[in-house]
C-alpha cells in the first residue's frame, strides 16, 4: 500500500487543522478565516466522534512541517507503518464496540420477547375458549369469517390475497386494504402461520388468524411495529390461486 493511500484521510485533516489548535483564539475576520475555522472544528468534532486521541503538540508539529514543507520527522515508511497499526487498532476497537452493542440489543430483545410471549400466550389461551375459534396442533388459531367454495392452494402455489395485520392490542401494522391493492405471493414464501392456514382455506374464504410468535417472526420481530415475541392477528381473504 502506498503511503498516500494509507494516510490519505489523516493527511488531509492534519493539513488543515492549524486554526483549531492555535494557542490563542483565531480572529475570524475574513472568509478564509471562517472557512479554516469551520474545517478545523469539523476535524476536531470528527476525532471526538471516533474517539481518536491525539497529542496536540505532535499534531501541530506535523501540520507545520507539512504546510512549511519542512523535512518530516518520520520517514514515509514509518508513517505508513504507524497508520497501518493505527488502522488495525481502530478496526479492532470498532469491532469490539459493535459486538458489545449487538450483545446489548440481543439482551434487550430477549427480555422484550419473553414479556410479549407471555402476553401472547395468555391472549391465545383465552381466545381458544371462544366457540368460533379453531386451535390447531401447531398452536395456530383461526376463525372462519366467510367460507368460500373454491379450491385450496398447495404449498407450491402462488396466491392472491387481501389482508390486514394487527397486534393483540389492536395496533395495525400492515394492510393491503389500506393500500387499495391485493397482494400475491408463494404459499411457502410467508410466515409459517400463513403457510399452514392458506392450505386449509378455499378460494373465496375470509379467515381471521391468531398466530403465536413461533409461527410468525419469533424472537427477532420485524420492522418498527412488530416487536420480538409478538403474537399477530390477521384477517386474510383468499382471492385467487395463480
Amino acid at each position: 500500500m502506498k503511503l498516500r493511500s494509507s494516510i490519505l484521510a489523516c493527511s488531509f485533516l492534519l493539513g488543515l487543522a492549524t486554526p483549531l489548535l492555535a494557542e490563542t483564539k483565531a480572529q475570524l475576520t475574513s472568509e478564509k478565516d471562517r472557512v479554516s475555522y469551520t474545517i478545523g472544528y469539523s476535524i476536531g468534532d470528527n476525532f471526538n466522534r471516533q474517539s481518536i486521541e491525539v497529542t496536540l503538540e505532535a499534531l501541530m508539529s506535523g501540520v507545520e512541517d507539512a504546510l512549511q514543507q519542512n523535512q518530516p520527522q518520520m520517514s514515509p515508511k514509518e508513517m505508513q507503518t504507524t497508520m497501518e497499526n493505527f488502522g488495525q487498532k481502530m478496526r479492532a476497537k470498532m469491532a469490539t464496540k459493535a459486538q458489545e452493542q449487538k450483545a446489548k440489543s440481543q439482551a434487550t430483545a430477549k427480555v422484550l420477547s419473553s414479556k410479549n410471549i407471555q402476553e401472547g400466550s395468555a391472549f391465545l389461551s383465552k381466545n381458544k375458549q371462544r366457540k368460533a375459534v379453531v386451535t390447531l396442533p401447531s398452536g395456530l388459531q383461526y376463525e372462519v369469517l366467510r367460507q368460500g367454495a373454491g379450491k385450496k392452494p398447495t404449498v407450491s402455489d402462488t396466491v392472491e390475497t387481501h389482508y390486514r395485520g394487527t397486534l393483540i392490542n389492536g395496533t395495525e401494522f400492515d394492510s393491503s386494504y389500506s393500500r387499495g391493492k391485493s397482494v400475491s405471493f408463494p404459499v411457502n414464501g410467508v410466515i409459517k402461520g400463513w403457510t399452514e392456514a392458506l392450505q386449509l382455506m378455499n378460494v373465496g374464504s375470509k379467515w381471521k388468524l391468531f398466530i403465536p410468535a413461533d409461527l410468525a417472526y419469533g424472537n427477532q420481530g420485524t420492522g418498527q411495529k412488530i416487536a420480538p415475541g409478538s403474537t399477530l392477528i390477521f384477517e386474510i381473504e383468499l382471492l385467487n390461486i395463480k
